[in-house]
């Protein structure tokens, strides 16, 4: 008997669970509530709800979501401009590499200055470093400069 009893819950909770898995979507049945209408036209007033049916998909050519946001992405790699965030405190310039120094740091010309300035010591930004990116003597190179020390920079780009 106790065995009956077991069994017999099992399935009632097993029942009510797979009733949920079957039932439609819940933003599917807020969408039917805001479309229901009250018809009062009629002798005896009726609720209308419209009937459960197949939902329509969207149109292929809208993207959604991670589809989208993958679209967006390949879309800005195509882009041969380069697109920069501006930044306030520092000072761009385009300089040439001279020399070579130990811990990824380069001495640079600035370009269109006197040859009595003496060259900027460079080092090489983050992202170049990530991306492995070769810096040769005699590269055309953009550098920021601190406002705090003229005579220190960051290279930032390596022109091809």
């Amino acid at each position: 008997m106790r065995s009956f009893l077991i069994v017999s819950l099992i399935l009632i909770v097993a029942l009510f669970v797979s009733c949920e898995a079957f039932s439609p979507p819940r933003h599917f049945e807020r969408n039917l509530r805001s479309q229901a209408t009250f018809s009062a036209s009629a002798p005896s007033a009726t609720f209308v709800i419209p009937t459960l049916g197949r939902v329509s998909e969207p149109p292929s050519s809208v993207l959604y979501g991670k589809k989208a946001a993958r679209a967006q992405g390949n879309a800005r790699k195509n882009r041969t401009e380069r697109v920069k965030k501006v930044k306030d405190d520092v000072i761009e310039i385009e300089g040439t590499v001279i020399e070579s120094l130990p811990n990824a740091m380069f001495r640079c010309a600035i370009d269109g200055a006197p040859e009595t300035q003496e060259p900027v010591l460079a080092t090489i930004s983050g992202k170049i470093r990530k991306n492995f990116v070769k810096i040769l003597v005699g590269d055309s190179v953009t550098i920021e400069l601190s406002p705090y020390d003229l005579t220190r920079g960051r290279i930032t780009f390596r022109k091809r």
